[in-house]
Formats: C-alpha cells, structure tokens, sequence
C-alpha cells in the first residue's frame, strides 16, 4: 500500500527567510505558495481548530519539502539544547555530488557547520549544518 517516502514538512520562523535558504544554496524550485483561509480543513488534519499558515512546496528531483509559517498559534523555537540524539524527527538528507566542495561553498556564504566532511564509510562522506530555524541538514555522498 506504501509506495514511497512523499515529503517532509517543516515549520519555520519565516517563511521568506527559509524560502531564500532553501531555494538559493539549495537549488530548490518554489512549486507552489498556498495560504489557507482558518475555514479550511488544516486546523482539523493538525489538531490545531482555527490556525492560520503560509504554506511553500519546494522540489528538488522527486524529493519535496513543504514549509509551514504558522501565522497561528506561532511555533515555539527548537529547545536550547536540543541534540541529535533526542527524540522526534532529528535532520533531514540532501544528497550531493561532492561534500567537501558544498561544505566550502556554504560555509564562505555564512552557512553553519557541526564540523568540517566527515568520510563516515569508505566512499561516503557526510557534513551536517544548521538551517535558518536551528533545523539540522545533512550532507550526504554516496
């Protein structure tokens, strides 16, 4: 019945900013902007009754990411403190053709890094960066 991975949503601060994030170093092509009016059935399918958000799908290949500035309620930002090893949804993958030379790309327009390419199996190496929200992306080539 499952026929594959869809997308991955996540909400952000501003959707602008996120946008530019996303889109600029990314390559990521803005499919659609939707603004739901609160009558809209959202606030049923997430459990918040009457909420307000701008919502963005981004492709890249046949992988979307769906963003989601709530207007309301607004989102709490990720605790401080908040590690990979807690629980929930942890980081999101990028695939790339070459780490090491994203890594230098991003990093010289601002991008923040855990640390430099990691070679974590033969052939394979991966960085992990923050994106706008403090969210974690990793780069992966394989």
């Amino acid at each position: 019945m499952i026929t594959r991975l869809d997308h991955i949503g996540l909400s952000v601060s501003s959707l602008e900013r996120s946008l530019a994030f996303y889109r600029d170093h990314f390559g990521m092509e803005v499919e659609r902007i939707l603004e739901p009016s609160p009558e809209r059935d959202l606030g049923r399918i997430n459990g918040l009754p009457g909420c307000r958000a701008r919502i963005a799908h981004l492709r890249k290949g046949e992988a979307m990411l769906e963003l989601f500035e709530y207007l309301e309620p607004r989102g709490k930002p990720l605790p401080v403190g908040h590690r990979q090893a807690d629980l929930g949804f942890i980081h999101m993958g990028i695939a790339s053709t070459d780490v090491r030379e994203d890594y230098r790309v991003l990093s010289a327009r601002g991008v923040r890094f855990y640390s430099e390419p990691v070679e974590f199996r033969p052939g394979v190496w991966v960085a992990y960066f923050f994106g706008p929200d403090g969210e974690t992306v990793e780069l992966r080539q394989a």
